[in-house]
């Protein structure tokens, strides 16, 4: 057996439960060793704290060295298959003759427009930078796992583009996409770590319909934003018919919990033009740089 093998997220994840759920059986931890190359020392729940600033300083490090300097963050749900996934599983369900797997197919194949519509963003974001030097380049960057995240890096990988990937250990095992570059794939423990850097380097923020994650990750951004804690950016909210279903904006402006000009902080788009425009416009990359 290969012990050097790289574990799975998912190994990586049930290895860290198993840990908080058995923290007695490493009282004997070999304390000869120097701190930092002990593993279960580091794993201690005392140090929780290094191990968060180890998260927020590698990708960091790693990013910087690469030249990745702005990004266009790309987010949405996970469960959205491509077109041809998505016609695949209607014909296997008409085959079989299964109306309620025919339904879900069906579901499938209306939802993935979204996959495409992240596709061809991301080629457009990938057409503006080719040619470009390194520092005005936008980079796709999404959480690396499938659905509108892998879409996403596919329409960057398919133009030869490089593109982020931060991905996040889970148990049920959220493995990456396999259209992330691999020397910018990055696997986060904690929510929080993640967060920060989809927002460091993020000169815009796009999300597509998605469920609890996605309103999570697009809840934080426009906090953040709000209470001046980040810099302004476009956040766009990719399938306007969705997004004003889900949350009434408007209510919450009626009832006084937030003010109308908190609307301003955000932006409607329906095509991937519409939404490549809003963020061209924004920073009038057609008469210069960033």
């Amino acid at each position: 057996m290969d012990n050097t093998q790289k574990p799975s997220p998912a190994q990586v994840a049930h290895a860290w439960r198993e840990f908080k759920h058995k923290p007695a059986e490493l009282a004997g931890a070999d304390t000869t060793r120097l701190a930092f190359a002990d593993p279960e020392f580091l794993l201690r729940p005392e140090t929780r704290g290094i191990r968060f600033e180890l998260e927020m300083l590698k990708p960091e490090l790693e990013l910087a060295r690469q030249g990745i300097a702005h990004t266009i963050v790309v987010f949405g749900s996970a469960r959205f298959v491509s077109p041809q996934v998505a016609a695949d599983r209607v014909a296997m369900a008409q085959q079989h003759n299964d109306a309620e797997v025919l339904a879900l197919a069906q579901r499938d194949e209306r939802n993935a427009v979204w996959y495409e519509h992240s596709r061809q963003l991301a080629r457009l974001v990938a057409q503006y930078s080719e040619g470009k030097p390194q520092a005005e380049q936008l980079t796709i960057c999404t959480g690396g796992g499938p659905g509108v995240m892998e879409a996403a890096n596919r329409g960057a990988f398919e133009l030869g583009a490089p593109n982020v990937g931060l991905n996040i250990t889970l148990p049920h095992e959220q493995t990456v996409n396999p259209y992330v570059t691999p020397s910018l794939h990055f696997e986060f423990h904690y929510f929080a770590a993640r967060k920060m850097h989809f927002m460091m380097r993020a000169k815009a923020l796009v999300a597509f319909p998605g469920g609890y994650g996605t309103m999570d990750e697009l809840f934080e951004i426009i906090t953040l934003v709000q209470t001046q804690k980040e810099r302004p950016v476009p956040i766009i909210l990719f399938g306007s018919d969705y997004w004003k279903k889900l949350v009434n904006f408007d209510l919450m402006v009626e009832v006084g919990t937030v003010n109308r000009q908190d609307l301003d902080l955000l932006s409607f788009c329906d095509t991937p033009q519409e939404a490549w425009d809003t963020i061209r416009s924004y920073y009038g990359l057609d008469s210069g740089g960033l």
